[in-house]
């Protein structure tokens, strides 16, 4: 018995890129890349999709995840965030009488998604006392030197006492990958999730793309191929 599930929460109502989670990557939908790694992970009893639209539901159960419900729609709104959406599938199926000490949250945008670091993150969760594990990058330049353009239309630095050091003496930053996030729903925390119960798990940036705009899918589109022409090359 495994004990663990994956939850892949894919809402029908994105604006910025309509009908994004099904929208064809590659000759396939979107969120079939999250529920095809979900299920080839061999980590999980069940891959549910949590979704409010019909049609990605059907969509979701054809390439092999369960969808046991429409969410309902107050929590399919842009002001719902992930946890809620998690926690009503965690609690509708313990009503079904099914409980589970893991759950990993995997987003519908993440054709990068690799089983490997699903199966690192989550021994890495399970014999450790953190509650969360989940993915992470370095970011691509020293977060010290950054600066923000003000009313007038000139330049402010955020810490103006960094302009004259070295990239290399300043220490390396980490962002959120965006792909997935393990829970141990035995352990009670107060930590943010980028705080110190939580294992990172570092992934190289070429795996990494945010997909929110036009102009992010189509670098996701050349960023997907060239890995595959890429992947190709080494085979022969």
């Amino acid at each position: 018995m495994k004990n663990a599930i994956a939850v892949i929460p894919a809402r029908g109502g994105s604006k910025r890129i309509p009908r994004k989670n099904i929208k064809d990557f590659h000759g396939k939908p979107l969120i079939a890349y999250s529920i095809e790694v979900a299920l080839k992970s061999n980590l999980f009893d069940k891959v549910v999709v949590s979704t409010d639209d019909e049609e990605i539901a059907q969509i979701s159960k054809k390439y092999g995840a369960e969808v046991p419900f429409l969410r309902p729609k107050e929590l399919s709104d842009d002001f719902t965030g992930t946890g809620a959406v998690v926690n009503h599938t965690i609690d509708f199926l313990k009503e079904q009488g099914e409980n589970y000490d893991f759950v990993c949250t995997i987003y519908a945008t993440a054709p990068f998604l690799d089983e490997k670091y699903l199966i690192e993150s989550f021994e890495k969760l399970k014999n450790s006392t953190a509650k969360n594990a989940f993915s992470c990058t370095s970011m691509p330049f020293p977060i010290q030197r950054t600066f923000k353009i003000t009313e007038n239309e000139r330049c402010e630095m955020f810490w103006p006492e960094n302009f004259m050091k070295r990239s290399q003496d300043l220490e390396e930053a980490y962002q959120d990958a965006g792909q997935f996030y393990w829970t141990n729903l035995n352990i009670k925390s107060n930590e943010i999730t980028f705080g110190k119960d939580s294992i990172p798990i570092v992934l190289p940036r070429y795996l990494v793309q945010d997909i929110d705009t036009a102009e992010d899918w189509i670098r996701a589109e050349y960023m997907y191929e060239s890995i595959k022409k890429s992947q190709s090359i080494k085979k022969i």
